[in-house]
């Protein structure tokens, strides 16, 4: 494999952020090469800055390195400047650590976070000089796979994806890479190709399209049938049973320029059982499995002294479930924090509005601030607002995600309005002055007064604030609905960008005179898209391969996005956009994943939807008796948490830190029964 740095580096004065393209990260490593090993090129198809903390990428990086039959490197997605640059000179996508050309490698796997980056994907493997469409590539071009939470709906890019690892990766791509290496020692032979595709379609967890054969009966799915009797009818997840055994990343990359989430990152659990309808994350994620925190001390000691971070984020789904959050922030702490960051998320399993940063820049000196991205309003109290507010004070975010009560019964986020007012006034008594609020918008069931309650609470969290400054604003950040694969609302028609764009009117009036009331919405045509593209069959790859074709590239960044490009292509090939975004779905409708189990009983998940239209809550099935929902059937697994005891006033159990030793898994689900209405 040879480096392409000698064309790649008289670019860099052509383009805006030239730091994107030279790699040489704190972190980074490169495994020596040699016929024996299987390369893998791991690719973000996103910015630099989007795709580098990334932390599944930087988890598989690591352990393939740690492979004497393996190498990994990594790539992202080309800004647009430099992709002009790159094919205007024939240059093609390298990698990052080495600048090898992206088709020298044996594998080119992708990291899909979110929908709107699947043009990109495309996009990458025409630069790599790789086929677009799987069936027309031959033995000795790279297999391209592909990993994460949106490959639980993969058939929108089955028809360009060679396989999907669904579910955890850490124990998978070991056994992909064992498939595969036989395969390149026996010389990749004409016909080959198909025999190593079947091979990893016997792999646990791999999807392989092109060993299934699709029926349609008009806009629906009639039929998912496979090619050979060896192969699963049906593919499911891959869970990791043990967290504490896979404590990645050891060496966390450290970007030699701004990045998001520019920080130490470390996982204390996988998993969530809150139950948000609305949330795939928390549906496809479960079981609840935690890391033991001993090893998260240890990782964060580890981490913080070879990065120079001066803040770590302790990451998860909801991080103030950890059962021994409190012990552990403050065995942290103690050991020279100057206090601690907090944001809530909209379950992404990423900090949204960033926490609050340190005292004082990575490097330069001072204590270290923990930042809880993802702790709920519930969990937020005089005490912690107290404490945290040693750090330098920035802004604080909270997702209500509904606007009245009734709303977040229907989603299931049992939060009240005086958990929240008690969270914002909790923070601005201690001097805070900026509070943000995420919303959803286009949910299941909502009215304009549900819509409108959105300005009220805003409203009144302002009025909260007043009473300690007059200087506070709330901003409420709406985004709209989209009812994603895999969860309770797969059934739900979602909104059309004229009802949304509506909705968004009526809090803009709302709040237009409201003085302390910042308004923000998330644009109604882009949340079209990314219906079409998260919940599409595979029928949807000609219309991404459409819209890329006419450049529509870098779609989730508003600069580039363009709907028009999305509804000629559907229009193009006869393909309705109410028909896949906007009807309602029966129970009998076969879905275009029901081939793809995310550990979910189906009759669990209708269950939920029914509760959901009769306002009927679910509680957190680690402290009440099992749901039955499936997600621990079949894994050797139940939820691993440190106490068996419920939470008592807050969102984290009161009892005994049995994880602070080793990982012990405790059955908090004593009974199983199942729920009326679910079967």
């Amino acid at each position: 494999m040879t480096s392409l740095w000698p064309r790649i580096e008289p670019l860099l004065a052509r383009v805006q952020r030239p730091a994107r393209y030279i790699g040489c990260e704190e972190g980074s490593r490169v495994a020596p090469d040699g016929p024996n090993r299987v390369r893998w090129l791991l690719v973000y198809p996103d910015a630099y800055e989007i795709g580098l903390p990334n932390q599944g990428l930087q988890i598989l990086y690591e352990i393939l390195n740690e492979r004497l039959d393996a190498l990994a490197e990594r790539s992202y997605a080309p800004w647009v400047d430099m992709e002009a640059q790159m094919r205007g000179r024939g240059v093609p996508l390298f990698s990052l650590d080495t600048h090898r050309p992206a088709a020298e490698f044996d594998l080119i796997a992708f990291n899909l976070s979110a929908e709107l980056v699947y043009t990109n994907v495309l996009n990458c493997l025409d630069l790599a000089g790789v086929a677009v469409r799987a069936a027309e590539r031959g033995p000795a071009d790279p297999l391209v796979g592909a990993g994460g939470h949106c490959t639980f709906n993969p058939e929108p890019l089955a028809d360009f994806v060679d396989f999907f690892v669904i579910g955890d990766g850490e124990e998978a791509v070991g056994e992909v890479t064992e498939c595969v290496r036989e395969w390149k020692l026996g010389g990749r032979t004409p016909g080959s190709r198909e025999r190593v595709l079947r091979e990893l379609a016997g792999i646990p967890g791999v999807y392989v399209p092109a060993m299934y054969e699709v029926v349609y009966d008009g806009c629906q799915v009639a039929a998912v049938t496979p090619r050979y009797a060896d192969v699963p009818e049906r593919v499911e997840k891959r869970t990791i049973a043990d967290l504490a055994a896979w404590p990645y990343p050891k060496r966390q990359l450290v970007p030699v320029t701004e990045v998001v989430h520019d920080r130490l990152n470390v996982e204390i659990f996988r998993g969530c059982t809150r139950g948000c309808r609305f949330c795939q994350a928390g549906m496809v994620t479960r079981p609840v499995r935690e890391r033991p925190a001993a090893q998260v001390r240890q990782m964060v000691a580890d981490g913080l002294g070879r990065t120079g971070y001066d803040e770590v984020s302790l990451t998860s789904l909801s991080s103030a479930d950890y059962s021994g959050i409190e012990g552990t922030v403050a065995g942290i702490v103690s050991t020279g924090a100057v206090g601690a960051g907090i944001g809530d998320p909209m379950c992404t399993g990423q900090s949204v509005g960033g926490g609050l940063a340190g005292s004082s820049a990575r490097g330069g000196g001072g204590g270290v601030a923990v930042s809880l991205p993802s702790l709920r309003v519930d969990a937020f109290t005089v005490g912690l607002a107290a404490q945290i507010g040693q750090v330098r004070r920035t802004g604080l975010t909270f997702a209500p995600e509904a606007g009245t009560w009734r709303m977040r019964q229907v989603i299931n986020k049992l939060i009240r309005e005086e958990d929240l007012y008690g969270a914002v006034e909790s923070a601005f008594s201690q001097g805070w002055q900026r509070v943000k609020l995420y919303f959803l918008t286009g949910l299941p069931t909502e009215t304009d007064e549900d819509t409108l309650g959105i300005a009220e609470l805003a409203r009144r969290c302002v009025a909260v604030g007043r009473r300690h400054s007059n200087r506070v604003t709330v901003t409420a950040s709406v985004g709209g609905f989209v009812p994603k694969p895999q969860t309770p609302f797969q059934w739900f028609g979602q909104d059309t960008v004229a009802e949304l764009g509506r909705k968004v009117g009526l809090l803009r009036d709302a709040t237009r005179r409201e003085r302390g009331v910042n308004l923000r919405w998330h644009d109604p045509a882009a949340t079209l898209a990314e219906g079409l593209a998260s919940r599409g069959d595979r029928r949807m790859g000609a219309v991404i391969e459409e819209v890329w074709r006419r450049g529509g590239t870098f779609q989730e960044w508003s600069e580039h996005f363009n709907l028009a490009l999305w509804e000629s292509a559907m229009a193009a090939h006869g393909l309705s956009v109410d028909d896949y975004v906007h009807r309602h779905r029966e129970r009998s409708e076969l879905l275009p994943w029901s081939h793809v189990s995310a550990g979910l009983h189906e009759d669990f998940l209708w269950g939920d939807w029914q509760d959901a239209l009769a306002l009927a809550p679910v509680e957190d099935c680690r402290w009440t008796p099992c749901y039955d929902c499936g997600a621990c059937t079949g894994y050797g697994v139940e939820h691993v948490v440190g106490s068996a005891l419920p939470p008592a006033g807050g969102s984290q159990g009161t009892g005994q830190d049995l994880t602070s030793g080793g990982s012990i898994p405790v059955n908090v689900s004593l009974t199983s029964r199942v729920r009326a209405g679910v079967g």
